[in-house]
């Protein structure tokens, strides 16, 4: 079954975007001070809305791009929930409910102290089950760009589907863009699989743990620059030290990052993604948009959970 918000819009100048990706329930659990191992430790404890793909959508829309719309697969026990929460961020999703699968996941153990470092215990559920038959040319109709998040390639049958996406979108003529997502999970999979899996593309988005990972280098510049000789833009996230922007095997932009008091880090790469792209689909060029991505990073951490704020709070 495939849930699917449409409503009446006028043509956006810029297109829309497209995004393919996970959509979870994140459970934020804030703890001051370490894990106490066999006994209690003090938390506060949110039911939020999250996964990647879903968080770079609500970005995107949060941050200008009117015309979002989200490819995700979810268990029935949750799908009602999202889909609400989807569409009062101003995203148009596309929901596949799985007929097996509960919604994907994520318990995320936040520090309370100055650094809000965050560790992440996933289930994936229905997220990672996405699959070609989900797909239909027709959701690139009036696409200006497509972004795949990279936890699709963490699974055969949404490995299946990436490939799909892609060809589809060469076909058209449309950009992608990729997100590696984790750097935990790119170890399992391997990097060479990765950057196989990922060639052709035309922006890669990795944090600088990924891109130092993918590169097999300590330094995130030199990685960035690297990994541009494979794929022609490239957008490293650095957090607290910004973002770098390389092309044609050199870094040829460093972005400052926004000033933050960090909460929660949770999210933050996503709203980093999610502006990046809704700025290049209004046209601004790629160092630009990188300035508005660290601008809702640093606002993203200064929140609680992964999503910006809705029509509901």
């Amino acid at each position: 079954m495939v849930r699917e918000v449409t409503t009446a819009r006028e043509a956006v100048p810029g297109g829309a975007l497209l995004v393919v990706g996970d959509v979870v329930t994140d459970v934020v659990a804030r703890h001051r001070g370490p894990l106490a191992a066999g006994t209690d430790t003090a938390a506060v404890i949110r039911t939020l809305p999250g996964g990647a793909g879903a968080n770079v959508a609500c970005w995107a829309a949060h941050t200008g791009c009117a015309d979002v719309r989200l490819l995700g697969r979810v268990g029935a026990d949750a799908a009602e929930w999202h889909e609400r929460e989807l569409v009062a961020a101003g995203v148009r999703p596309r929901l596949v409910v799985d007929p097996e699968a509960a919604t994907g996941t994520v318990v995320c153990l936040v520090d309370g102290g100055a650094s809000a470092e965050r560790t992440f215990l996933t289930d994936s559920g229905a997220s990672l089950r996405l699959e070609p038959a989900d797909w239909s040319d027709t959701l690139l109709d009036g696409v200006a760009r497509l972004h795949l998040s990279g936890y699709l390639l963490f699974s055969a049958p949404s490995r299946a589907l990436v490939a799909v996406t892609l060809a589809a979108a060469r076909a058209r003529g449309v950009p992608v863009s990729v997100d590696p997502a984790s750097a935990g999970f790119l170890v399992t999979l391997g990097v060479d699989r990765f950057l196989a899996l990922v060639e052709g593309v035309d922006v890669l988005l990795p944090s600088r743990d990924e891109a130092c990972l993918l590169t097999g280098l300590p330094d995130p510049a030199d990685a960035a620059a690297k990994l541009s000789r494979q794929v022609p833009l490239v957008v490293a996230k650095a957090g607290a030290e910004g973002a770098l922007v390389a092309r044609a095997g050199g870094v040829v932009a460093r972005i400052p990052a926004a000033p933050a008091a960090p909460r929660d880090t949770t999210g933050a790469g996503d709203a980093f993604t999610g502006a990046f792209l809704a700025a290049l689909v209004a046209g601004a060029d790629a160092e630009e948009a990188a300035a508005r991505g660290c601008r809702a990073g640093a606002r993203a951490v200064g929140r609680v959970g992964a999503r910006p704020p809705t029509t509901h709070g």
